[in-house]
């Protein structure tokens, strides 16, 4: 089995002509060394922390950065000047009005998260391939051109489809450019193969939300092959770990994130348990955070990579406050005949429209919840995949 092609892309980076775990872990001390160096020198927002490190075990003794703080202190975390940032991301935090969070990228931060979809994408691209890419475009360095620009240097061709097609517009898709590979976000694609059928798709590889189990194995199921799985987010640059081969878990891109698992009480845990995901990104150019807690649910798999990788790899990620609604969607996707779902929550209980991509039993399934069923076919023009979640019925 081929090793994974982040160990190669992490080689050529860093200048090491290999990464035994010692040396992963001396690279990203070094590094961290170098980041800590830099913001004790300019007096910053991590004016406190101090100049150097003498081991990683250290790291778990210095204070966690917030999403708050991200949102309160962003200037002044930013490392360099605005001059050189080539990309601006603005997000406000989950369920506040409050200030909003905003990321700043580099030329050479964007050009690197390229070079990792490069690597992911090219465990299950080849050159002459075509992929459909249905995350957002939101213009020159936003996602859906990084993964596209991945693509075409792989030497393959990118279909930008975007977010917020029809299910017929996804079948004229299918059927007239006949991809052969989908990227996008897990739901709207076993959604998508369910309506529409599989056509000429044979690989996928999934982003952007929690993937639970009944969603993976539909689509493997109906694909014929396992998924790609990846994880990224705004903070880390959008790319963060990918899926090799041996698909045993998502290799972390080490020489730009630290990964720490911590328990509700931010205290660390050991490997292979589940935690809080918390990074320092010591590959970011513009805006490197230290101890940043993702609000992500994670944990770090044990050993080594089957195909001979030494990176750490991380399990599924998930939100933290996630658990009712991936039981959910993992109840509700376990149906072959359901293609899609809106749950609301009404004050005599939880009320799920289901999309129906074939005859339902004529006994509904027990999910404590009242049922409403909605036919989709290929060629409805109003209905969009991937539309779902929990709303409280105002």
């Amino acid at each position: 089995m081929r090793r994974s092609r982040l160990d190669a892309l992490i080689c050529a980076q860093e200048q090491m002509t290999s990464l035994s775990r010692a040396e992963i872990e001396a690279m990203q001390l070094r590094k961290l060394n170098a980041l800590l160096q830099k913001e004790h020198d300019r007096q910053g927002f991590y004016r406190d922390l101090p100049a150097s490190l003498r081991s990683l075990a250290e790291l778990a003794a210095l204070p966690f950065t917030t999403a708050a703080d991200l949102a309160a202190h962003g200037n002044t975390m930013l490392l360099l000047s605005q001059s050189a940032v080539e990309r601006v991301v603005t997000e406000r935090t989950s369920g506040t009005t409050g200030a909003a969070k905003r990321l700043f990228y580099t030329a050479g931060d964007l050009e690197r998260t390229v070079q990792l979809f490069e690597a992911g994408l090219g465990e299950l691209i080849f050159p002459g391939s075509t992929t459909m890419i249905c995350f957002p475009f939101s213009g020159p360095n936003g996602l859906g051109e990084l993964i596209a620009a991945a693509i075409e240097r792989l030497g393959a061709r990118p279909i930008r489809v975007g977010v917020g097609r029809s299910y017929a517009e996804l079948a004229d898709i299918l059927e007239r450019e006949r991809p052969d590979t989908f990227v996008g976000m897990p739901a709207p694609l076993l959604s998508l193969l369910r309506v529409c059928g599989r056509g000429s798709l044979r690989r996928a590889l999934v982003s952007g939300d929690a993937c639970p189990e009944a969603v993976l194995e539909g689509i493997e199921e109906i694909l014929g092959t396992q998924l790609f799985p990846h994880y990224g987010s705004r903070e880390m640059a959008l790319g963060g770990a990918i899926t090799c081969q041996a698909h045993a878990g998502m290799h972390l891109r080490e020489n730009h994130v630290i990964a720490e698992i911590v328990s509700p009480e931010g205290a660390p845990l050991p490997t292979g348990e589940w935690g809080e995901l918390v990074i320092t990104t010591i590959g970011m150019e513009a805006l490197p955070l230290i101890r940043y807690r993702t609000g992500d649910r994670a944990r770090v798999l044990p050993g080594p990579c089957p195909c001979g990788s030494e990176l750490c790899r991380l399990d599924t990620v998930s939100r933290l406050d996630a658990a009712a609604f991936l039981q959910l969607e993992n109840a509700v996707f376990a149906l072959p005949w359901v293609a899609d779902y809106r749950a609301v929550r009404k004050p005599d209980g939880l009320h799920l429209e289901a999309r129906t991509c074939a005859e339902p039993p004529a006994a509904l399934p027990n999910l404590g919840a009242v049922w409403r069923l909605r036919p989709v076919r290929p060629e409805d023009q109003a209905l969009i995949p991937g539309k779902r979640g929990i709303a409280e019925e105002t």
